[in-house]
């Protein structure tokens, strides 16, 4: 009697067990059911936001491409180019991109608000970068320097070729093809040295040469020097004069002008030529010496 009880109590458990699983099948089926066709949806306008993504990407590389183009037949400032077009292009994909949160469904009501209600705290974090925009407006308002310039930033000396004006940052390319970063808050407010700005620049040197050398005839010599250097202006005229009467040489100051683009190699031929013709016109350079006087006893 007790094991036909059992086999019964057993029945009826998994019966229900049973009729439980059978019902959270359904239920999950009927959701499914219900769900599916959401979800395609769904699935529909994101595979469609998908596409209007890169359609949107090739739209504005052409849009860029135009405005490009446009600044360069105006012949306009190429860093208020670059500037333009990296402002251009973050607007853009921002306005793409709100487009595409709109039509998944979402309130832009709501997006608008919340990116509104996030603007201030954004603002606090981004409060170098907000410089760093108005600092590159700044730079290409008053053209402190223009891409290619050679310029330094004279607090932290970074120094190179200007290659590329964007929002936040300007590019440098140094003379060893190292790539400088440099934000634009730091070029508007710290001073720099712009050695591309004046078509003319002035080199100098200071020549030592031996104590009882003839100085009219150093002088003659490097007058012959200057005057066969074609890349040497005649106005302003150059300068030679005695410098210092150092401790073991009498410096003689040497100042010429050129043009910016001729400074490097004016400066270093002249080294070189005025190395050679002092040993051949036998000018002698002088070394460090120390004269030791012997009392005596």
């Amino acid at each position: 009697m007790t094991d036909t009880t059992t086999i019964t109590d057993t029945t009826q458990e998994v019966t229900e067990a049973t009729q439980q699983a059978v019902k959270q099948v359904n239920q999950i089926t009927q959701y499914l059911q219900d769900s599916i066709p959401g979800l395609i949806t769904f699935g529909l306008e994101v595979l469609a936001a998908l596409v209007a993504f890169f359609i949107g990407r090739l739209v504005i590389k052409w849009i860029r491409k135009i405005v490009r183009r446009s600044f360069e037949r105006s012949e306009a400032d190429k860093g208020v180019e670059q500037f333009v077009d990296s402002l251009l292009k973050y607007g853009l994909y921002g306005i793409l991109i709100f487009c595409l949160i709109s039509s998944l469904g979402f309130d832009t009501t709501s997006v608008a608000a919340l990116l509104a209600s996030s603007g201030v705290a954004i603002g606090l974090a981004l409060q170098g970068s907000l410089s760093n925009f108005a600092g590159g407006v700044l730079i290409l308002l008053l053209k402190p320097f223009v891409v290619g310039d050679y310029i330094i930033e004279d607090t932290n000396g970074k120094e190179g070729t200007v290659k590329e004006i964007q929002i936040f940052h300007t590019i440098l390319a140094t003379v060893d093809n190292r790539i400088i970063y440099v934000p634009n808050g730091a070029l508007s407010s710290n001073a720099i040295t712009n050695y591309s700005k004046q078509d003319m620049r002035r080199a100098e040197w200071v020549f030592g040469v031996e104590y009882g050398e003839d100085y009219e005839k150093v002088k003659a010599v490097l007058e012959r020097i200057i005057a066969a250097d074609e890349r040497i202006l005649t106005t302003p005229a150059p300068f030679i004069g005695l410098g210092a009467l150092s401790a073991s040489s009498v410096d003689i100051k040497v100042r010429v002008w050129t043009k910016t683009e001729n400074y490097w190699d004016v400066y270093f031929d002249m080294n070189k030529i005025v190395y050679d013709t002092f040993n051949k016109e036998g000018i002698g350079f002088p070394f460090p010496q120390l004269t030791v006087h012997q009392a005596k006893d």
